[in-house]
C-alpha cells in the first residue's frame, strides 16, 4: 500500500469518527439554534466554532475512555 493510500484511508477514518461523534458533540456544546430568518454575526460564529471544537475534544475523549474499559 502506498503512502497516498494510507493517507487517504486515515483521512477517511478520521472523517467517519467525526461524523460518529457529531450528535454527542452538538449535545455537549449546548448551543441554541438560530431564530428563523436571523443569522449569526462573524464573531458569534467564531465563538460557536470554538465551543464546538472543545465539545469535539471532550466527546472524543469520552468515547475513547468508554472503549478502553
Amino acid at each position: 500500500m502506498s503512502s497516498a493510500d494510507t493517507s487517504a484511508a486515515d483521512q477517511q477514518r478520521r472523517y467517519r469518527e467525526f461524523l460518529d461523534l457529531m450528535p454527542l458533540m452538538i449535545s455537549l456544546a449546548g448551543l441554541p439554534a438560530s431564530d428563523v430568518g436571523k443569522y449569526f454575526s462573524e464573531e458569534q460564529m467564531e465563538t460557536r466554532v470554538f465551543t464546538l471544537r472543545h465539545a469535539y475534544k471532550m466527546a472524543r475523549q469520552f468515547a475513547r475512555e468508554q472503549i478502553s474499559r
